[in-house]
């Protein structure tokens, strides 16, 4: 199980990474490898639509898998400015590179998001038993 270590974690297996700086500044969110594995192999990728805004908690994707249907969370609340369009045809590489192609959306994140209260890598570890 990796863990990559600038990202933050959210309960629901989300992961968040902040990129780039100031009032640019957005945040890739996706589904992590505990995650992933978790569901079995992906086979539909419900995303959300970009200009929607969500609160952090909010319903953000829809994940069918051979193994069961999941819902992922937002992990902060922002306004989704882009989604990784590569999964509705080709769900299957949120399996094989969840932190990297496997992205779900990018989010506009709003001033107070609560990106800081997402767990780091050593407390998401703990929570999956790692």
């Amino acid at each position: 199980m990796r863990v990559p270590e600038p990202l933050r974690y959210s309960e629901d297996h989300g992961w968040a990474a902040q990129e780039g700086e100031g009032r640019d500044r957005l945040v890739r969110v996706g589904l992590t490898d505990f995650g992933q594995d978790l569901l079995g192999e992906v086979e539909f990728v419900e995303l959300p639509a970009p200009g929607l805004r969500l609160a952090a908690g909010d319903l953000m994707a829809e994940i069918e898998a051979r193994k069961a249907t999941s819902e992922l969370y937002a992990p902060l609340a922002g306004r989704v400015v882009a989604v990784n369009d590569l999964l509705t045809v080709t769900p299957g590489i949120l399996n094989s590179d969840p932190y990297g192609d496997g992205w779900l959306c990018l989010l506009a994140p709003e001033a107070d998001a609560g990106f800081d209260e997402l767990m780091d890598s050593a407390a998401y570890a703990r929570f999956v038993g790692g």
